[in-house]
This record gives C-alpha cells, structure tokens and sequence, in this order.
C-alpha cells in the first residue's frame, strides 16, 4: 500500500482526539488560553453540557487581524521560544484552536487595546473562514457550537448533559485555585452560576471553591528543598473523603493529575488514613521549568519530574511535619453531626415541622422514647419530680448524686482544663471519657485512643533500630528479571534495616536468608516480587514497609485499653496527656476519630441559651 501524505483536516481530527476528549477540554484549553493573555475576569457559559454551546470571553491583551488568522493554524503560538525546556505559560503546544475548529463550529471575535475595532474569524469542521472586522470589547470572546458535529463516532461516547456539565464546572473550579487574583463566572441554562470573585489569596480561593469546611480543617503546607518549593493547604486526618476528587495539585501554575503526586501525597497520610479515605488538600509545586517536563501528553495533564525522588520527599515530609506540629486536633464536621444529631430535627421519626423551637405545631417526636407507666402503688406527692423544693437539708439531698455516681467523676483541676484536652471528668459506658475545657466538653473514645499511642510507640521502636529478622534454615532463592534482581540488590541495604537479608543469586534470581520476625510465616517469593514491583515503578520499598506497619497496628490493637475497662480519673487524665503530646492522635490507626469536642456555645445553643 503506497504511503500518502494526510490532509490537513485530517490531521487535526487526529490532533483533536488527543487535545480534545470531551466539552471540559476545549474550556480548559479556552482558559488557559485566557490566562495566558493576562485576564483579569474570564466569563464561561455553555447549553446541552457544553456539547451545544460554549462561550469563553476575557479581557485579556487580545488579537489583531495577523494573530487572529495564524491562531487557528496548528502549531503557531506566541508562548513558546526555540527553548522549549523554559515553558512559563498553561499553554504552548498551539494545537488548541485548530482541534476545535476541526470536530466543531468556532468563532473567535478579539480586539486588542488601543484598537478602533475587533476582528473575527471562524472555522467549520476544519474550514477557515477570511478574517473580517467585527465589532469587539477589548480581550477575545470565542464561541464553539455543536461540538464533534464533525466527528459523530466521538460524539456518541459522550455522558449526559449533566455529567458533562459538571465535568466543566469542576475544570473551571481546579482552574481558579491556581488564579484567585482572576475573577470566574459560569452560568448556563444548563447550571446554576458559578461566581468566583477575585481575591488576594490562595487561601481565600481555597475557601471560595472547597469550602469553609475545608479551610477550617487544613494545615498551612510550607517547604522548600533544593530549589523546589511547596506550598498549600492540606487537610487533619480527621477530615476526610471517600475518593481523591478533592485533592487539587499544582505545577508552576499548571493543574495536573500525576500519579508521583498523588502517590506522595498517599503515602503522607499512610499511617493516619484508611485506605478507603481520601486526604482533602490543594498543594503548589514551584520549580525550574527545565527540571519538569510537561509536554508528555498533548492534554498537559501530566508532567514528569527529573528528580521525582525528590519531589515526593518533600511533599511527604512536609505534610508529615504539619501533622505533627498541630498536635491533637478534632475535625469541625464532627461536632456539626452530633449537634445536628441532638436536634429534634436530625433525629429519625420527625421532629419539630419547620424547624422551629417547642412552641405551636406538632409535638416533637424523639427516636426510643416511651412513657413510663405508672407505679402500681398510686401516685406519691413526695417523690413527684413536680413537688416544691424547699431550702432545708431534704431539698438539697434530691440534687446531691449519690456516691456510685460520684464514683465515676473527678474533680476539674483549674491546670488541666486549660490544656487542649481538658481535665476528665468523667467515664461513661466504660468506654467514653468526658473531660472538661475552659471553653469546651471533650468525649474520647479511650480504645481509639490508646490504640494510637501504642501504635505510634510500636512504630518509634521500630524507626530507632533496625527491625529484627529471623534466619531462614535454607535460602529461599527467588527467580526474578535481571533488571528486577539488580533493583533489589541496589536496595538491599535499605532491605536489611527492614529485616529482609538478601542477595544476588546469579544473573536472574536472589536469595533471601532472612526475613522480618514480626511478619512470621511469610509468603517469600511473593513479597519479593512485589517489592519489585514498586522499585520498578516507584523506586521505593513502601511494600515492606506498609506490612510492618499493619502488624505494628495489629499488636496496638490488641495492646490497647479495651472497651469496657473502667478508668480511675489518673488513668483518664494521663491518657489525655498523651494524647496530647502524640502526633496524630486525633485518629486511630483506622483513621476513625478518637475524640469529639463540643463548644461550650454550641451546647448552649442546643438549650436555648443564645
């Protein structure tokens, strides 16, 4: 078959299916498009989920009738020097506005400052209409009609409007954090307008798209090493979610979904998380361009680091650190859930209609409550809870507790409640502790709790020497890849810290003499090749390192106080104390929390008091 050369529509279907893979693209490639001619307010609005109707307006530094003509043709751009390891702007590759044209109808009307008049060009399914004057604001409105007209097979692979339509409206927020100076509007008859106004932060932008929530639950990331530097927002243990949707990361501007990055950014939260829970975090990443490559994909969502060893140290040490130096802290949404639990409202079986107080209207309805039916020996004037009370020593006895509920209480010393975790006191259900602030009232779980002290002095033990190993009768010889054995070799010194003693067995095979004690019986070729595996992928051995770690959290588990032990007030007191001077006993070793905290204006909230 003779090779022939493609047309030029052709080609940029192709280009197309690579830059523009759904209606969130060509709003991402627009606004990019936007930022880098220096907008200060970018204005999306868009029908039928993008796939009918966009429109992506700014009042950026525009185009005149030469700019406007060459934009449209692939590969002209005005970002990009003969240096392409120096690239400072969101877009480069100038294959954007042709891919556009080509699977759909655009029109691009711009004007630059100083200009009497604008300019507009358009281009259908690949052909490019003359540029002809137009009358324009200053800055560039395009507009993009039934997208992949042109190519049907593409469009039959979309989701619904309302999928697509949300798929916008998350580019456009993951787009903003990195830009809080610029103001975002997205509205749309297929949406709810989305105003984001400029502000002079990231934190504040971080509060606009993520929530108050989020903001009062994150820790102040800042770092730098060997000229990269980190900054950001990332959230406590205690507040998490079940998929990494709101994990936002940035590369000199430029948001991304790089598997390094997000990696780090697990492995940071390995020992506080359960797997099944998710970190919420916006994290920017400065560095030299030339030690970051982001022309992997034409999509530019994923860049390749030139030391990524580096890059996940210093995310994983930084937020570490953070964790660390916040001492004990209980995330805001869990107190939230309990107040709204002792509403009338928030409890099952109805509540007061309207959510009002007990005034007219129904009878609030509480979940497990019944009369108590009455005494078979009649009614009794002195034990009715509606009797008077008088002033003498009979009075007094009614509201004085016995002494097996003065067992179960401690006096607050004044030092101790003013430490983060109060004085206990009290212990109910012989598995709460009740402890008492200046401000607020404090229930731990002791089981939670100690668990996560054991565990973090299980894994301080482990970290100040090298784990003990048990020699193995015979060597177990593995048969691997040459390049795979010869990872494992490289690593073998950090392998024997771990207790695992191998060596070169040949050119394609090791053999293990020693394995980690605490592991016991082991799968030895197994376990090998996983490490492999990630040396492989990652170049780390967090393998290994993950299954000490689950066993350390086993023996705290089973070493910890259990539920249902009673505490003396000195025992709940030393168990605040250490969980005040732990890091990251907020959560135990599940990533559950370990303690609940109430303020005092909540609670008075609750009974009518404010």
């Amino acid at each position: 078959m003779a090779i022939r050369h493609l047309s030029e529509t052709v080609i940029n279907r192709i280009a197309a299916g690579e830059v523009i893979e759904r209606p969130a693209s060509v709003v991402k490639e627009l606004v990019e498009n936007a930022l880098d001619a220096g907008a200060a307010r970018i204005e999306i609005a868009t029908a039928g989920g993008g796939l009918s109707f966009i429109r992506v307006g700014d009042d950026g530094s525009g185009m005149d009738a030469r700019d406007l003509a060459l934009s449209v043709e692939r590969h002209c751009t005005s970002k990009l020097s003969d240096d392409i390891d120096a690239i400072r702007s969101l877009g480069f590759r100038g294959e954007a506005l042709p891919s556009i044209g080509s699977v759909g109808k655009l029109t691009i009307r711009s004007r630059t400052q100083g200009a009497d008049s604008g300019h507009e060009i358009a281009v259908t399914g690949g052909r490019v209409s003359p540029v002809r004057p137009a009358a324009a604001n200053r800055g560039t409105l395009v507009e993009v009609r039934d997208l992949f007209f042109a190519t049907p097979a593409r469009l039959k692979f979309m989701k619904g409007e309302r999928a697509e339509a949300g798929a916008i409206t998350e580019t456009v927020r993951r787009t903003a954090i990195a830009f809080p100076q610029v103001r975002f509007t997205l509205s749309g008859s297929d949406r709810a307008t989305l105003d984001l106004r400029a502000c002079d932060s990231h934190e504040a932008r971080v509060a606009q798209v993520i929530g108050r929530e989020f903001a009062d639950n994150a820790l102040a990331i800042e770092a730098e090493r060997e000229g990269v530097r980190l900054s950001g927002f990332a959230s406590i243990p205690a507040f998490s979610r079940a998929n990494s949707l709101h994990q936002y990361l940035y590369v000199n501007g430029r948001p991304v979904r790089d598997r390094w990055l997000a990696g780090a950014l697990r492995g940071a939260y390995a020992d506080v998380l359960p797997r099944d829970r998710h970190a919420v975090a916006a994290l920017f990443l400065e560095l030299d361009p030339a030690l970051v490559d982001v022309n992997v994909h034409p999509a530019k969502a994923d860049v390749r680091f030139r030391d990524p060893g580096l890059v996940r140290g210093l995310i994983v040490g930084s937020i570490r650190e953070a964790l660390a130096r916040s001492g004990v802290r209980a995330a805001t949404t869990g107190a939230a859930a309990m107040l709204a639990a002792f509403r009338p409202g928030g409890m099952e079986g109805g509540g007061v209609e309207g959510g009002g107080g007990f005034g007219e209207g129904p009878a609030p309805s509480f979940r497990g409550w019944q009369a108590r039916p009455p005494a078979s020996g009649g009614f009794d004037a002195a034990a009715s809870f509606q009797r008077p009370l008088g002033f003498g020593e009979t009075a007094q006895a009614v509201l004085e507790p016995g002494a097996d509920a003065r067992a179960g209480m401690a006096e607050a010393a004044p030092e101790l409640t003013a430490r983060p975790l109060g004085a206990a006191r009290a212990q109910v259900h012989e598995n709460y502790i009740v402890a008492q602030t200046g401000d607020s009232l404090i229930i731990v779980d002791q089981h939670a709790a100690h668990e996560r002290l054991v565990y973090e002095a299980l894994k301080q033990a482990l970290s100040a020497r090298a784990v003990p190993s048990q020699m193995l009768l015979l060597p177990e010889i593995v048969d691997l890849a040459e390049e795979d054995a010869g990872r494992l070799a490289g690593h073998g010194e950090l392998l024997a810290r771990f207790g695992l003693e191998l060596e070169r067995f040949g050119p394609g095979a090791v053999a293990v003499r020693a394995t980690p004690s605490m592991l016991g019986a082991v799968d030895v070729p197994q376990l090998v090749r996983d490490l492999a595996d990630e040396i492989a992928e990652s170049d780390t051995v967090e393998t290994l390192k993950e299954r000490l770690d689950a066993i350390a959290a086993t023996m705290a588990c089973h070493g910890s106080v259990r539920s249902g032990r009673r505490l003396r007030p000195d025992e709940m007191n030393a168990l605040l104390r250490q969980m005040e001077a732990t890091p990251g006993s907020g959560t135990c070793n599940h990533g559950r929390p370990t303690y609940v905290e109430l303020k005092l204006s909540d609670i008075e909230r609750l009974f009518g008091r404010r």
